[in-house]
């Protein structure tokens, strides 16, 4: 199966002398496409600095990241910001919704950013099978918590990234509305073909993951 992340020797230190922090510690990774890969580690593990790595919004103090056949290193601010929206989709614990959008605007946002037109037949697949077909002019404040991660995995499905990075998507949900977002990730991951990669420290939501990834003291360990 073909590679469509591969991190090598990345490291990411903070401080110097005695006050030095290593959050990531030489992490050699391959992450497949199309497969739904949980990242797991304690708190302070290097998990999130690791997604932040992939997603290109930290850079590395040493090591390189591809994501297909770019890598991010060799990308300037303003390229590396619209290679992100292009290709990467981001769901994130607190939802990051837009409050004075609708559903619909959300979801579409990345992609007007762009100035590119949207696949509407696409995404209205991606709108029913998440059950949001009811909710499309409805503004996030008026939506449940478990409604508005929906509209947030949408909003990055929509665009039809290379790869879904998620940050502790069940963070702010009960444990009945976690198993069902991971539930839908996964499921998601499998119906459009899609790669994401999910950090937890929770396992029995990693559980349900094709790879378990498990870091610690910013190493990937067996």
């Amino acid at each position: 199966m073909e590679a469509i992340v591969r991190a090598k020797g990345l490291k990411k230190y903070y401080g110097k002398g005695e006050a030095l922090v290593k959050a990531l510690d030489g992490v050699d990774l391959e992450i497949e496409r199309g497969k739904f890969t949980v990242i797991i580690g304690t708190s302070g593990s290097g998990k999130s600095t690791l997604l932040n790595m992939l997603g290109g919004l930290d850079a590395p103090s040493e090591g390189s990241i591809f994501i297909g056949e770019q890598e991010l290193a060799h990308l300037n601010s303003e390229q590396a910001t619209v290679f992100r929206r292009k290709q990467i989709g981001f769901i994130f614990q607190n939802y990051n919704l837009i409050p004075v959008l609708t559903v619909w605007e959300n979801i579409l946002f990345p992609i007007t950013l762009d100035n590119r037109k949207p696949d509407r037949n696409y995404i209205m697949d991606i709108v029913q099978f998440l059950g949001l077909e009811s909710k499309l002019d409805t503004l996030p404040n008026n939506l449940s918590g478990g409604q508005q991660q929906r509209v947030a995995i949408a909003r990055a499905l929509a665009s039809k990234p290379s790869i879904i990075l998620a940050d502790e998507p069940t963070g702010n949900l009960d444990s009945r509305t976690s198993n069902d977002v991971v539930g839908l990730l996964k499921v998601t991951s499998r119906q459009f073909c899609q790669t994401i990669v999910m950090i937890t420290h929770n396992p029995d939501i990693a559980s349900s993951a094709d790879r378990i990834i498990h870091i610690e003291d910013g190493r990937i360990v067996e």
